[in-house]
């Protein structure tokens, strides 16, 4: 059953080929089996997915199941949950019990009837690229466990690509779709800013961060972020407009598409096999009846400093919530209220939690507000006027998702720069706000690569289209990790 996409998950459900409740049994026992070596669940909820199975078994029964009805979900542990822990990852969360769900939650388990297998490991906050910040230790790649998986979505692509959850809900605040689901060989889509509601998403990031979902295909994809998008009032940064139908034009020709590639994005740095992976898929898409366009993003090379400006800043800003007195990590040992403060914020973040802050309220403090944060604001607008322009040119920019394969474990913690620089190319995605997309196309010594797609605003659906597509017509989102099987 594990091997089954969502679709024929759902035609199992509704013609009886099997319940709710076994399908969920199924996955519970795989999470049991398998995760120990991986690491990819903070928290799994047994007795909770067995009576949403249940629920959902009696509206299948009663003929009012949806597509998403009865299928099993991994949630990523950035979004709360009632009545059980909402860590993000983090010592200063570790006994959060969330009073109320979030809305991402409430429309794919409360509406969608879908099923809660637990929540996800991750980054601390879901700030880190290899999902090694975590509080409750690193998550390793399902392809090659001595590796990364990428993060901050970590434990989300871990879960799916071992089989373990047919598919997880994640976050994108610079790359944390993206960059790991390229490096587990998964689809992931970062939806445009303001699609997905961020009602109950714990903020790293808020202009920045935004909700979606890790599948193995683009159908997958399309099936659950259709049940997560839409308006929320809850959300001050909602947009209310009508949601597409994301499934409609899934198998619509591509013939006459114009995708551009941005030379930078193709410059020193990229490694050659990744370029040689990527170089072939664009071939694939000229084969299907797409017209190549080279573009320009001038701006792109500057998104790394002015997103580690601004999301810190707004990080500082964030997290000052979490102090020890309201809620949060409280340290048993203080005399003074100050020493309190510093304590339980000293033990509750990591060290990358920690840095992020000090940046933050380093940049936005008085005489270097002008010189950082208001430079880096003025660089963003510039980024975004990149892509209005090259949006003229072309329907879908294309480029690689990560300059390399997943990296060992422990070879980056000592050096952040280079730890950031593994989303040199989603970030500037993020800053703009657009959608954007990674998908498997190809293996680099037996370690998956991902392209990126990147699309106007609320083109989401082309977006799953172009890679629908693709898909149709190569075979490598099929492959999983052989130990997994």
């Amino acid at each position: 059953m594990h091997t089954l996409s969502l679709k024929q998950l759902a035609d199992g459900l509704r013609s009886k080929q099997f319940s709710s409740r076994e399908l969920t049994q199924h996955y519970l026992k795989r999470i049991e089996t398998h995760d120990p070596k991986l690491n990819s669940f903070i928290t799994v909820t047994p007795e909770i997915a067995l009576a949403q199975a249940d629920a959902a078994d009696a509206r299948i029964k009663a003929g009012q199941a949806g597509p998403l009805t009865g299928v099993p979900i991994a949630q990523k542990d950035i979004f709360c949950t009632q009545g059980v822990r909402t860590s993000c990852a983090s010592r200063m969360l570790d006994k959060f019990i969330a009073p109320y769900d979030a809305t991402v939650v409430t429309k794919l388990h409360g509406e969608g009837g879908a099923v809660m297998l637990g929540k996800c490991n991750m980054d601390e906050f879901a700030m880190g690229s290899s999902n090694e910040t975590s509080w409750y230790g690193p998550v390793k790649n399902p392809w090659d466990l001595t590796r990364v998986p990428g993060g901050s979505s970590g434990g989300s692509v871990a879960a799916v690509a071992a089989l373990l959850a047919p598919v997880a809900t994640a976050t994108d605040t610079g790359g944390s779709i993206r960059q790991p689901a390229a490096l587990t060989n998964l689809t992931g889509i970062k939806p445009t800013y303001g699609r997905v509601s961020r009602f109950g998403m714990i903020a790293f990031a808020s202009s920045l961060d935004q909700g979606g979902v890790v599948a193995r295909s683009a159908e997958d994809a399309a099936v659950v972020l259709q049940a997560m998008s839409g308006f929320d009032p809850r959300d001050s940064t909602s947009v209310e407009r009508d949601v597409d139908d994301y499934l409609r034009d899934l198998n619509r020709p591509i013939d006459g598409l114009r995708i551009g590639l941005p030379k930078e994005y193709f410059a020193e740095g990229l490694e050659p096999a990744i370029r040689a992976c990527v170089e072939q898929a664009v071939k694939q898409f000229e084969q299907l009846g797409a017209k190549i366009v080279e573009v320009s993003l001038p701006h792109a090379p500057l998104s790394v400093p002015t997103y580690y400006v601004v999301a810190p800043a707004e990080a500082s800003s964030n997290l000052a919530r979490f102090d020890g007195v309201r809620y949060g990590h409280r340290t048993e040992s203080s005399r003074t209220l100050e020493e309190l403060y510093k304590k339980s914020r000293g033990e509750g973040f990591g060290p990358e939690v920690q840095r992020r802050i000090m940046i933050g309220t380093y940049v936005l403090s008085h005489g270097y507000y002008d010189a950082y944060y208001l430079q880096a604001q003025k660089v963003r607008k510039l980024i975004y006027e990149d892509f209005r322009k090259v949006f003229e040119q072309c329907d879908v920019i294309l480029g690689p998702t990560t300059t390399d394969v997943a990296f060992e474990l422990n070879s980056k913690m000592d050096d952040p720069v280079a730890m950031y620089l593994n989303d040199i190319y989603t970030i500037a995605a993020n800053l703009a706000g657009i959608p954007a997309m990674s998908l498997p196309c190809g293996f680099v010594g037996g370690l998956p690569v991902g392209m990126q797609l990147m699309g106007n605003f609320f083109e989401e659906a082309r977006l799953l289209n172009v890679a629908h597509q693709y898909q149709q017509a190569q075979d490598w989102h099929r492959r999983s990790p052989a130990a997994f099987a």
